[in-house]
Parts: structure tokens; C-alpha cells; sequence
């Protein structure tokens, strides 16, 4: 799933190439793509797009005065499209904006196309009011985001959630736009076991889970800057994330795997749990 550097960056971009155009039409192609009845998509038609920004793993199209959130989920895209077609490729949704005027430097799509392919069909689109958006589901359930967090706020969140350090990190109730990918290599980079639990870590490991953070979602907005689109899974750079069996970066102790039905906990025993190997199940007990 696309974490806060991708979708930041997605934003960025789209909204060079779109802010300022003119909504002409929002086409929902399944009836689970929008998920809200009031206000109407119509509310934005013949208004200019603002700006497309991000909260945490969503994507904000802002025109006045509603805004239009959207969330990817595991598969979803929102990309430019050229091809207008009557029944997209794992369609979704499409924006559809009044024809540019000529310019030799203007972007030539006139659409923006959501789609998600597989069967989950989980990626959707809330229209709300502008007003108030941020406090409206549902972005009203997210945490701070985790690009900004401070030092304070994270020992503030480790104090009042006792939990193991990789879920905290996954929580978008807790904080917002990490995924799986940066979980692993947040704790990594704060040489913190994965399976620690927060409030044992106290204000010491929130400054070291805080800077580590940030850090590492600063360098991943860099990579995903550079690029002309959004990066897949496999593009995205990590030190311990999916590369079991592979070289720890920082000691060359083997990085390791604890495997779950539906992720897996990368982690370095030399770095993070002073060599203790972890057992790979879920009933274990886990290192603290």
C-alpha cells in the first residue's frame, strides 16, 4: 500500500499538472466507488481544482466548496488519463475537467482515472464539505501525521497506547501514513525491536522512534520526488524490508523475518534485539 512519501508526492505532482482546471464531471463506475451521499460530486462541477494535497494516506482534491478525499488501498491509482474509455481497466472513478486551453507547455489529459485492480474493489472516493474536511470521516480518525511529528507528540502517544512498537507505528489512529514498509524500517533505523512495547520505551525511545521517522520518510519523499509517477513496492528502497535472508546495511548480520498471514516483520537481530533471534509465529513471546 502506498505509505506518506508516495502519496505526498503523488499529490505534488498531480496538482502541477491539474490545479487550476475545470471539473466537468466525477463518474463513479461501481456503487461501492463513492462512499458519501451528501454533499454532491455536482456541488465541484464548473469550479476550478484548487490544490491536491495529502492527510495521511489520502489524497485531498480540493475545490470550493467540497472536497473530494480519495484512498488507494493495497492496489489503487489515480492517474492522468488520455484514453477517456467507456469501461476503464479496473476502473473505479474518473474526474473529467473542461479541455485545457492550448498552450505548448500544457499537460495534455483532461482526466483523472482511480482504479484498482483485483477483486478487493476497497479504494473510494468521500466527498465533504471544504470546510471542516479535516474533522470530517474519514479523515476525523487520523493520527498526527508522521512526516511532522515531534519528539513530545510521540512520547505523548507512547504514554497513553501501551502496544508493540511495529503495530503503534501501523495505527493511522495513532499516526498517520505509515505503512508496513516504513514500520520495518523505522524501527531498523532506531536500532528498536519491532515487538518492543511503546510505553516501556518511555520519552528516550519516543526521541529515537520520533527522529527515525522522520528520517526515514524525509529520504523516501526524495526517491519519490525524483520520479515521474508513483513507485510499486518492489521500487522502493529499504534496508530490511523484504530483503530476509539478505545482509543487514549497518552490521551484515542477517535480516530476518517474523512472517504473519498478511505481512511480514522485517527486523535485524544484531541491530534491534541484541542478537536475540525472534521465533517466527505469532503465539511467541516476543523480545520487550
Amino acid at each position: 500500500m502506498p505509505e506518506v512519501p508516495e502519496v505526498a508526492a503523488h499529490a505534488e505532482r498531480l496538482s502541477e499538472q491539474f490545479a487550476g482546471r475545470i471539473l466537468s464531471q466525477f463518474k463513479p463506475f461501481n456503487f461501492t466507488a463513492l462512499k458519501t451521499a451528501l454533499p454532491a460530486p455536482e456541488d465541484a462541477y464548473g469550479l476550478p481544482l484548487l490544490s491536491i494535497s495529502q492527510r495521511g494516506k489520502y489524497l485531498l482534491l480540493r475545490f470550493e466548496p467540497v472536497t473530494f478525499v480519495v484512498h488507494l488501498m493495497q492496489g489503487g491509482r489515480l492517474l492522468p488519463d488520455t484514453k477517456l474509455s467507456a469501461k476503464p481497466r479496473g476502473g473505479q472513478a474518473r474526474f473529467t475537467f473542461e479541455p485545457a486551453e492550448p498552450d505548448a507547455d500544457s499537460f495534455d489529459a483532461d482526466a483523472l482515472l482511480l482504479t484498482e485492480q483485483g477483486k478487493e474493489r476497497r479504494a473510494g472516493v468521500w466527498c465533504v464539505e471544504s470546510d471542516g474536511a479535516l474533522a470530517t470521516p474519514p479523515l476525523d480518525r487520523l493520527g498526527p501525521e508522521a512526516a511532522t511529528i515531534t519528539t513530545d507528540e510521540m512520547a505523548n502517544l507512547f504514554a497513553k497506547n501501551s502496544m508493540r512498537l511495529h503495530g503503534f507505528l501501523r495505527d493511522q489512529r495513532v499516526i498517520a501514513g505509515v505503512g508496513r514498509r516504513l514500520a520495518n524500517e523505522i524501527c531498523h533505523r532506531a536500532q528498536v525491536s519491532p515487538f518492543a512495547t511503546t510505553k516501556k520505551l518511555g520519552s528516550a525511545g519516543a526521541a529515537k522512534i520520533a527522529d527515525a521517522t522522520r528520517s526515514c520518510i524525509a529520504e523516501s519523499l526524495t526517491e519519490e520526488r525524483g520520479r515521474a509517477d508513483m513507485s510499486s513496492s518492489k521500487d522502493r528502497h529499504s534496508a530490511v524490508h523484504r530483503r530476509t535472508g539478505e545482509s543487514c546495511p549497518e552490521c551484515g548480520d542477517t535480516v530476518r523475518a517474523v512472517e504473519y498471514s498478511g505481512y511480514t516483520v522485517n527486523y535485524c537481530a544484531k541491530c534491534q534485539t541484541n542478537g536475540k533471534v525472534l521465533a517466527d509465529n505469532t503465539t511467541s513471546k516476543f523480545l520487550k
